[in-house]
């Protein structure tokens, strides 16, 4: 049913029949089709008749007042308020014109009208003033010249208005004031509003009006970023759009940049990756020629491959046809002296994307890689050509930045194996790149950084996990124990060189001796020193030998190398093979070898890097093997408490790990058998009965983790919380003591800063209190631990600070019933009817305690099951004395004094307000 605005006629008469009546001009502006250009010349050309133009005004008025008091967006109503903005815009006549201010009457006639009612009493009308207000300035020419005395007012009124009750009196005025703004100057009001608005209004829609008229600028952009991490995914992405259409790239710092790509292209939301997708990202190509290299070089990739990596998919799934995506050339292999950051993640991307498509990418793919042996080479003499730095050029940073370039491009070279297609029959391309990978990992230069993923493609390769084991064994032992060239002795040298020369002298003195027989004729004399001669000659000659072929004497022999580097290496090799194995494999005996000779000495290391690498390696062990996991967990346990922060890190991973895949039974002393039953005499002195030494240890375990939920370091404080979240989750832990230690931390104005922290808590609460009933009322019974904390906080805690209101308000929502994700049979007893029933005992231990309140607050929210069902054990037997069951009462006498205790308690805070 279409809505029409009853105008009365008035008493106002024009000469000329052929002139528009502005009743008339009203009605028909109230319809769509009719033409409201039309209908503006005519009225205005009855309005330049008049000499006295004051009954114009009033009637003009008197029926825009009509349109005024009505709030909702009808279609005829907006079509009079369109018609009044164009005939009021009419009036505006160029700069250079005379007679400027008679010509703009009506104009700033209209304008005081609506100044003068922009603080009606109805909300309708002051939209409706501040929406005109808009359409006036929005439809004058850039030129427009408005009186300042007049400008001033507006002014002042919209910034009055941008604060109203309304939403949508603020989203017009702030609107309005988007021809007001000075983005040049810092203390504009009208950006000041601005400002106030995007951070602190509720209403999204409001932060969405003044995101599409703020002028970006020095002090605005920063603000106009945040507004892409905005709750409401509309405002997100607005603010994209703003940033793709108004911000040029070189205004984003690069930390900017990465930020609204990675943020941008993982939101929850599909239309926010969609506005960064086709605006944001072809807007930055438009901007740079649509050179894709130069944008990776905006980026910095070398500090951010992942989210370049996923940039590039972006843009390659807007690519119209497979040459498009060829833009660089058609080249299987880029020249090593050309490799850059840039081009060799472009190159990455581009393979891992069209490997993706599976068979339709097969062709495109042989364009863009060689064959598997080639590219072997091609990777081996790259990192070949990698330098290693010494101590006094690591102390350079250009050397240094060199140095890490070198290793990102290798880093790159080494994850496209993984889109090579090494399924060649007879597997000849699989053989040679399995060579070439342990070449490269026994290369002594190679770096450290790059031997993680060099394992990982290595095993990738294998399909037998003993060849992979063996292999990977092998390497180790070729690193750790290389084989070293031994030269001889200098002193056996030195001995054949001075026989060499006795040799030389006597030979010598034989020929002399030889030549004076030969004289005197003594020629048998003669003959036994020629055979002299010719032995010596002999001895000469293989002495002569062995000097010019030191190699002969050279011999090779495995040194056992222990410096940081090479161990490092070597516990890296093993860390990912322990990652990629099975763990039901459990340990074979190299493993083992491996475990005792390298891992468990190295825990000891000087280096804090290589002792860090072992405790991983440790960890990493102890999950393929529950009898390792026994014997090590006392020495984890030690390193989560003794070392340094990092490696007790690594430590405290390792142990929760093993937590959650063990379950806190870690230790199973099956030997130790329990001395007393519960039910023995002799425990009726309230002795307790004595814990087994794994009982002891989980009550270790426990206690260390709760206090290292007050540590001062921040990375542990937050693993720890994680941990416990993950092991909570999981079941292996249920204890509303930690629960509530966990909710704690999670308001504890400490931790505001730490954002991983808060979000992994945050998450964690409302999986866990939806996933079963069971953890619902885990929930339940820390909630009075946790408000008593909170209560009786001193003045000088953190905690002091924090809103027990919000926090309360949290529980009920964690225990609502209809949170599950699989709820309970109607007829079940709710985690709510539990949980009153613990408010109600609270408040009845001190009823004029200051907290009490709260509680009867907290009652009100909690929705109570009142219909009848079976008896909840622990929910009957609360606050019920020892008695016959005949004389228990019914679960609807307990409910009917529960309604009644709530209504006295209503009554008396109502009571207690109006004495206040």
């Amino acid at each position: 049913m279409s809505f029409i605005l009853c105008i009365p006629f008035g008493n106002f008469n024009m000469s000329g029949d052929s002139d528009l009546e502005i009743e008339e001009a009203f009605r028909r502006a109230q319809k769509a089709h009719n033409n409201k250009a039309k209908l503006v010349a005519s009225l205005k050309n009855r309005y330049n008749k008049l000499e006295d133009k004051t009954e114009f005004h009033e009637e003009f008025i008197r029926c825009l007042k009509y349109a005024m008091i009505i709030y909702t967006r009808e279609p005829a109503v907006e079509n009079v308020i369109d018609f009044v903005t164009k005939f009021a815009a009419s009036f505006e006549t160029p700069v250079n014109e005379e007679e400027e201010e008679e010509e703009n009457e009506f104009l700033n006639f209209l304008f005081c009208f609506l100044l003068e009612s922009h603080g009606a009493n109805s909300h309708a009308v002051r939209f409706r003033v501040c929406q005109l207000v808009n359409k006036l300035l929005g439809s004058l020419s850039e030129n427009a010249q408005i009186d300042d005395g007049l400008c001033d007012r507006i002014h002042e009124a919209m910034l009055i208005r941008v604060t109203d009750k309304y939403p949508n009196v603020r989203i017009q005025a702030a609107l309005a004031m988007a021809r007001l703004q000075d983005p040049s100057n810092s203390d504009c009001p009208t950006i000041k509003a601005y400002v106030l608005l995007l951070e602190n209004d509720s209403n999204p829609e409001v932060r969405r009006a003044v995101l599409s008229c703020i002028a970006p600028s020095v002090t605005t952009l920063p603000k106009i970023y945040k507004r892409t991490r905005d709750v409401k995914e509309k405002v997100r992405k607005l603010a994209y759009q703003v940033l793709a259409e108004k911000v040029h790239i070189r205004a984003l710092s690069i930390a900017q940049r990465v930020s609204l790509l990675h943020e941008g292209l993982s939101d929850s939301a599909d239309s926010v990756k969609e506005v960064v997708k086709t605006h944001l990202l072809p807007a930055w190509l438009r901007l740079l020629q649509g050179d894709v290299l130069q944008l990776l070089h905006k980026l910095d990739v070398e500090n951010c491959a992942e989210t370049a990596v996923t940039t590039l998919h972006a843009i390659f799934s807007m690519a119209t046809s497979p040459d498009d995506l060829l833009q660089n050339g058609v080249r299987k292999l880029i020249p090593v002296d050309s490799l850059t950051c840039e081009n060799v993640l472009y190159w990455r991307a581009l393979c891992e994307f069209v490997k993706s498509k599976g068979n339709e990418g097969e062709e495109l793919l042989e364009q863009l890689l060689p064959e598997a042996a080639i590219f072997a080479e091609y990777l081996c003499s790259y990192l070949r050509s990698i330098t290693g730095l010494s101590e006094e050029q690591k102390a350079d940073m250009t050397q240094l930045e060199i140095a890490m370039t070198q290793e990102f491009v290798g880093q790159q070279l080494i994850i496209l194996v993984g889109c090579l297609d090494t399924s060649e029959e007879g597997g000849r391309s699989e053989k040679r790149m399995v060579a070439v990978l342990q070449e490269i990992l026994v290369m002594p230069k190679t770096p450290t950084s790059l031997i993680g993923l060099l394992v990982e493609k290595l095993i990738g390769l294998l399909r037998d996990e003993t060849q992979k084991i063996q292999m990977v064994a092998e390497i180790i032992s070729d690193v750790r124990e290389p084989i070293l060239p031994i030269s001889a002795p200098v002193d056996e040298n030195e001995k054949r060189r001075k026989q060499l020369a006795e040799v030389r002298v006597q030979i010598m003195e034989a020929k002399q001796n030889l030549e004076e027989c030969i004289s005197c004729q003594d020629f048998s004399r003669a003959a036994v020193l020629k055979d002299s001669i010719s032995q010596l000659e002999e001895l000469k000659n293989q002495l002569t030998l062995e000097a010019s072929q030191p190699a002969d004497s050279i011999k090779e022999q495995r040194v056992e190398k222990s410096d940081p580097e090479t161990l490092l290496k070597c516990l890296t090799m093993c860390a990912e093979l322990f990652k990629q194995i099975n763990i039901k494999r459990g340990i074979c005996p190299t493993m083992n070898a491996l475990i005792e000779s390298l891992i468990l000495p190295s825990v000891s290391n000087p280096n804090p890097a290589v002792r860090n690498m072992a405790v991983i390696c440790l960890g990493t062990a102890a999950l393929h093997s529950k009898d390792l996991a026994n014997t090590h967990l006392v020495l984890l346990l030690q390193i989560t408490q003794l070392d340094e922060p990092k490696i007790r890190i690594s430590a405290l991973r390792a142990l929760i790990d093993q937590l959650l895949l063990n379950g806190l039974n870690i230790l199973q002393d099956k030997s130790a058998p329990i001395s007393q039953a519960p039910d023995s005499p002799d425990n009726s002195n309230g002795q307790p009965e004595q814990q087994t030494e794994e009982e002891s240890t989980v009550q270790s375990i426990l206690k260390m983790l709760s206090e290292f939920l007050d540590s001062e370091i921040c990375e542990l404080r937050t693993e720890t919380a994680e941990g416990l979240a993950k092991l909570m989750y999981c079941g292996r832990i249920l204890s509303p003591k930690l629960l509530s230690r966990l909710v704690l931390l999670w308001y504890n104005p400490v931790t505001e800063d730490d954002q991983r922290l808060r979000h992994c808590l945050g998450v964690f609460l409302q999986l866990y209190s939806r996933a079963s009933r069971t953890n619902q009322e885990c929930v339940e019974e820390s909630f009075l631990p946790t408000m008593r904390t909170l209560f009786n906080a001193p003045v000088t805690s953190p905690l002091s600070e924090v809103d027990a209101s919000n926090v309360a308000e949290l529980f009920v929502e964690l225990t609502r019933p209809s949170a599950l994700v699989q709820p309970a049979a109607i007829q079940a007893v709710s985690v709510h009817d539990s949980l009153a029933v613990r408010i109600c005992n609270e408040i009845l231990r001190d009823v004029s305690a200051p907290e009490v309140r709260l509680y009867c607050k907290t009652l009100s929210w909690l929705e109570i099951n009142t219909e009848p069902g079976p008896a909840n054990s622990e929910f009957d037997e609360e606050n019920v004395p020892e008695a016959p069951p005949s004389v228990r009462p019914s679960r609807r006498a307990k409910i009917a004094a529960l309604d009644k205790t709530k209504q006295d308690l209503t009554a008396l805070m109502n009571q207690e307000a109006n004495g206040s």
